[in-house]
């Protein structure tokens, strides 16, 4: 007998594409899928009555956990400024990071709890967030800490990523801080297994590539898997780098080029796209979609959840914004919050997917097919919520 048997379910399993499965049951056990159709009556079953069964929705790229808000930057924004012209006075992430410093763990994680909750009830059962709004020794094992009380009181499955190098304090210069980072926090962070990958934001207003390739090599060096923000305002040979070092993934990508590109697909790295910060920064440079797709790189989305570029606590809106201004087919964007996003956020083969073997993540929509959650936008939720086999 098995631990849990779901039945009557229009099934779309999302493991070689978004077709659905012949099968009309499955069997959870020990909290992964054991046999699709189910082979024997369940302990517990669940009747799905028809309804569409998707994997747990993957957001690969956030950063949820902040304090305080950034509406004054946005009402510079609609006036005109750019995301750069606001970093380079001052704001940005550094006012992220001086509300961060001066937050206690416990308000850090007060505050990010909504945020986990609104993405929760859109069917994500596992969210990535990274630190980076700490920017010192003392304030990133905070951030990475209460990443983690964070995960202990949702019942998603939280990933913490340790984003360090997001951008140059302002009481240093980036090269000391590229030492702080690779002699002091990189070890850290490996040696108390806060986190086990390392992201870097490779950009024109933050890490060049000689930076990065430091920063990159210690992380490997210690044992970290690697992720990069990359070719977001501009194409400095971030992607390049990345991709070389193994990376998961390389996010953002407006200004990727073809060699990027070639490089990513021979290293297996996934490409993330991020399009509300797109949408809400008013960019317009687009990131490759056609040059990717005829490549076979694998496309990602995330909400890129965050104060400033990116205020939406909607991975569903990600999905409806990658379709409707980058491009993408419903089968991608799908496979982008599910499969695709599981490798992103280093959970090939574990997550993203129904198949034997794979942790039972999955929910039930009363839907009438997959493509509805992209044609729709707002008020979609989930009908039935199941982590690791076990009903949320």
């Amino acid at each position: 007998m098995h631990d849990l048997v779901v039945e009557n379910a229009r099934l779309y399993p999302m493991v070689d594409g978004i077709e659905p499965s012949a099968a009309s049951s499955f069997a959870v056990d020990d909290g992964r899928i054991s046999a699709i159709p189910a082979k024997a009556p369940g302990r517990v079953m669940l009747d799905a009555r028809q309804k569409v069964v998707l994997p747990g929705f993957v957001d690969c790229h956030t950063h949820a956990l902040y304090a305080g808000d950034r509406m004054d930057e946005h009402a510079q924004r609609l006036a005109g400024a750019t995301y750069a012209d606001i970093a380079r006075s001052g704001g940005g992430i550094m006012s992220t990071v001086r509300a961060v410093r001066a937050a206690t763990r416990a308000e850090l994680v007060e505050q990010t709890l909504p945020r986990l909750d609104a993405l929760a009830g859109e069917g994500v059962t596992t969210i990535e967030i990274k630190s980076g709004y700490g920017l010192s020794v003392e304030a990133e094992l905070k951030m990475l800490a209460a990443i983690g009380d964070v995960g202990g009181e949702t019942g998603q499955r939280v990933v913490p990523t340790f984003l360090g190098a997001h951008t140059v304090p302002a009481e240093t210069g980036a090269d000391d801080y590229v030492d702080l980072v690779c002699d002091e926090m990189l070890p850290e962070v490996a040696s108390t297994r806060l986190s086990q990958v390392c992201d870097i934001y490779i950009e024109s207003i933050a890490f060049d590539t000689r930076q990065a390739r430091r920063i990159l090599a210690r992380a490997c060096e210690l044992g970290l898997a690697v992720r990069a923000h990359t070719d977001q305002l501009a194409n400095i040979g971030g992607t390049r780098l990345a991709a070389s070092f193994g990376a998961l993934s390389c996010d953002h990508l407006e200004h990727t080029g073809i060699d990027d590109i070639d490089m990513m697909h021979n290293c297996g790295t996934v490409a993330v796209l991020l399009p509300t910060a797109f949408y809400f920064l008013r960019d317009t440079q687009k990131p490759p979609i056609e040059a990717l797709r005829r490549a076979g790189v694998p496309m990602a989305i995330g909400s890129d959840l965050n104060p400033g570029s990116a205020p939406v606590a909607s991975l569903l809106t990600a999905l409806h914004m990658a379709t409707t201004i980058f491009g993408l087919t419903a089968g991608e964007a799908l496979l982008g919050v599910t499969r695709h996003a599981a490798q992103a956020a280093g959970f090939g083969g574990v997550l993203g997917s129904l198949a034997p073997g794979r942790l039972a993540d999955f929910c039930v929509w009363d839907i009438p097919a997959p493509e509805f959650l992209v044609y729709q936008l707002g008020g979609l939720r989930p009908d039935d919520i199941f982590i690791e086999g076990i009903r949320q």
